[in-house]
């Protein structure tokens, strides 16, 4: 069976998005030695997460008009050096420095930046080699990546912080980076057209499947015409519901099970691995379901209707959680929780870029923006919600998040496109 372009460059962004969350989550896993390290409370230490998810959140739409302007190849080989040293910036501090609080803050929000052009421009390479009923799959196989680095994250940060300290672990994260994105260059290219190892038969095979505002020759709209657009707004307000959720999971699980739960270190990475290997799995799961209701019914159940299932029972298995008492069911609760949330992630993806096109760097940048101001306010709020009110009253406020975004999704629109239309033409190789 010949080898198809389409699903390498697919799989090769899947290790970037593993690599980009494992550098994501490593803090949370060495947070507790952190935070022993330089006298840093739970308040504090949420600080440090949310510096990094607000640098996120802010360069999101800027990094999603790189992706359209430069082309989604160079933007994440710049992003990937960028965040390998900002990765790594973080193990030059030492207690004794002055102003250390305010440091780990600016170098995580600093990694944040770099880290934001990921999504934004493999949703823009979506766009445009991806034929649009294939889109819940590869948004499905880029997100599992997610899990699949999170999970990773638990065991090996743990392992190598009890054999080489909590800075190792750093290192060695951006040194995974710096290798995919080496390889990433090397695979892939912005456009089919560009790319030397694509066949005839594949390139006619994107070429009929793209509507025609994914095609290379429509033209990028201005952003006043994203903001008009009423489906964006729904998908984002959503995206936001998703990104509180997500990031309980991503910044305070490992210490929620070793500080509430009382578990030890090797318990707690063990624990906090299972939402991340149902969001590995549930992610290319949801995205399949998708494309296949999609085909079958048309986007509207395919993708709006996955979406809403999706959220509405993470809402479900979080607040459940919260009324059991077991540890070991409780944290399996939970991963269904974060199973269910990752099973809508491909709608909000292949959304945005069906109704982006040749914009959806901007459109799923925005998206994305508003879904990790979400992640700033539970590193934030998580902490103080549960001094204040108790661990279980954190996980609720989630849960309430992820029905309302639910319900939001009722009124999207999939169809309404904001970018161009261009005529149609065929996918042509350059000799």
């Amino acid at each position: 069976m010949k080898l198809q372009i389409r699903w390498l460059i697919i799989v090769w962004i899947f290790l970037i998005s593993a690599v980009a969350y494992l550098d994501r989550v490593n803090v949370s896993i060495a947070g507790r030695q952190i935070a022993n390290e330089f006298h840093l409370d739970n308040v504090h230490l949420g600080w440090i997460f949310s510096g990094f998810v607000f640098g996120y959140a802010l360069a999101q739409t800027p990094a999603g008009w790189l992706a359209d302007k430069c082309g989604p190849r160079r933007a994440i080989m710049a992003g990937v050096i960028w965040w390998a040293v900002f990765t790594v910036g973080i193990t030059f501090l030492a207690p004794s420095m002055s102003g250390t609080l305010l440091l780990l803050i600016a170098i995580r929000f600093l990694l944040g930046v770099g880290e934001a052009v990921v999504y934004p421009a493999s949703n823009r390479l979506v766009a445009v080699w991806i034929p649009s009923a294939e889109r819940g799959l590869a948004n499905g196989i880029i997100f599992a990546g997610v899990g699949f680095g999170a999970g990773t994250a638990p065991h090996l940060i743990t392992w190598l912080m009890t054999n080489y300290g909590w800075r190792s672990a750093f290192w060695a994260s951006a040194g995974l980076g710096v290798a995919a994105g080496v390889v990433w260059y090397i695979v892939a290219r912005d456009a089919p057209a560009r790319h030397p190892w694509l066949g005839h038969a594949e390139a006619e095979h994107i070429s009929e499947g793209l509507p025609a505002n994914s095609r290379s020759d429509a033209a990028p709209v201005p952003f006043s015409d994203v903001l008009a657009n009423a489906s964006i707004w729904l998908v984002s307000f959503s995206y936001f519901a998703y990104g509180y959720a997500a990031y309980i999971f991503f910044t305070w699980f490992f210490i929620y099970l070793n500080d509430v739960r009382h578990l030890n270190l090797r318990q707690s990475a063990f624990y906090t691995m299972l939402p991340f290997i149902a969001m590995a799995v549930a992610s290319p799961l949801g995205g399949i379901i998708s494309d296949r209701i999609t085909r079958k019914f048309g986007k509207r159940p395919g993708r709006c209707g996955v979406a809403v299932g999706g959220m509405a029972l993470a809402a479900l298995f979080i607040a459940a959680a919260m009324q059991v008492a077991s540890v070991e069911l409780a944290s399996i609760m939970l991963a269904g929780g974060a199973g269910a949330l990752y099973l809508s992630q491909s709608s909000f993806w292949s959304v945005s870029a069906d109704v982006g096109g040749t914009s959806a760097g901007t459109v799923s940048g925005f998206m994305n923006m508003i879904g990790q101001f979400g992640g700033v306010a539970t590193a934030s709020l998580t902490p103080l919600i549960a001094r204040d009110f108790g661990w279980n009253a954190s996980f609720l406020v989630a849960a309430a998040l992820c029905a309302a975004g639910a319900v939001a999704w009722v009124a999207v629109q999939p169809e309404a496109k904001v970018a161009l239309e261009a005529a149609p033409h065929p996918v042509a190789r350059r000799a």
